[in-house]
């Protein structure tokens, strides 16, 4: 059995053609955002949806909810899905629908999404007064049923705090360093350094506002990159979150920014000349360029045991831990 390919996170517009396009690119797992603003009944509307996807492909695509899942799937020829929330809407106020929703399958759900939220803040609020007491409370949950609790948008106070109150470790889904790329939303080392020292896990992420250059960002200063931060924090501690938005209309944008609570649109990781969807880096386009991150990890002096485990080993290993009661 080969060590599997895994992606920690995509935000697709999820088709027939995306999902063989994971097939062709060998790609055993994903964790797909199922929620950005929605509330709990508009989450479960989309968890329906999901449901016909199984429905319609099931010769392609298989519901993931454990570790074990990723092996089934890719001794079936199938990519595993697993869910996850970027902002903590779902549970609205209370802290009973934490257990429902990994009932339900979800086995991430982050803390706060760009904004101050009912448990923690975002990255691009003014002030970062910390966790909030439910967001404490809520974290103590979520290490209790076994929801890993993610900080990729969260700001820096916030994210050392639920490093250091979680009994579990944690997952920055999808971000990269900011000594490489400067981004609001990018993690400092201070906290890349408690992450993996806690046992958690960094996804770097493929979306061009995360990216030195943008779009323009080669695979060489990609694989270079990571190949830093092995040597800061070990290589054992890293995958892939790509956060790849593939076929989004550039209408989905408003709401991955604004959901309801402004009038205005918020152009946050982007700028009013460019408020859509960036271009992808050419080397990096969709589910089927796997190789070619493969290739540029290797070049950036990787060896092949390092390479299985940053793109699936690691997110396997950290899989087989964190999805069941603690």
């Amino acid at each position: 059995m080969q060590v599997p390919v895994i992606d920690n996170l995509q935000y697709c517009n999820f088709s027939g053609k995306i999902f063989r396009q994971l097939r062709e690119g060998g790609v055993d797992a994903i964790h797909v955002t199922i929620a950005y603003h929605e509330n709990f009944r508009e989450m479960v509307a989309n968890l329906e949806r999901w449901n016909r996807f199984f429905e319609t492909y099931p010769t392609l695509i298989m519901r993931g909810t454990c570790a074990a899942d990723v092996m089934k799937a890719q001794e079936t020829g199938r990519t595993a899905v697993f869910f996850g929330f970027q902002n903590p809407s779902p549970i609205e106020d209370d802290i009973g629908l934490v257990e429902i929703v990994h009932q339900l399958g979800v086995r991430f759900m982050q803390l706060s999404y760009n904004n101050q939220s009912l448990l923690a803040t975002g990255a691009y609020e003014d002030e970062d007064p910390g966790l909030t007491r439910m967001g404490r409370a809520v974290i103590a949950e979520m290490n209790r049923v076994g929801l890993v609790i993610d900080m990729s948008h969260s700001a820096e106070r916030s994210t050392l705090e639920a490093i250091d109150h979680s009994t579990r470790p944690i997952a920055i889904t999808h971000a990269n360093p900011d000594w490489w790329h400067p981004a609001l939303r990018n993690k400092s080392d201070t906290v890349l350094r408690a992450l993996t020292n806690a046992g958690g896990m960094l996804g770097f992420s493929l979306y061009p506002h995360h990216l030195a250059d943008g779009s323009n960002c080669t695979r060489q200063s990609f694989c270079e990159m990571i190949a830093e931060a092995a040597d800061r924090y070990g290589a054992e501690s890293l995958g892939i979150g790509s956060d790849l938005c593939q076929d989004q209309p550039d209408s989905v944008v408003t709401w991955m920014r604004v959901g309801r609570w402004t009038k205005e649109m918020d152009y946050g990781e982007g700028s009013a000349a460019a408020p859509g969807f960036p271009a992808m880096p050419e080397w990096f386009r969709d589910n089927r360029d796997w190789d070619s991150l493969r290739d540029g990890l290797h070049d950036a002096g990787f060896t092949a045991e390092e390479t299985d485990g940053i793109l699936g080993g690691n997110w396997l290993r950290f899989y087989e831990t964190s999805f069941t009661a603690g």
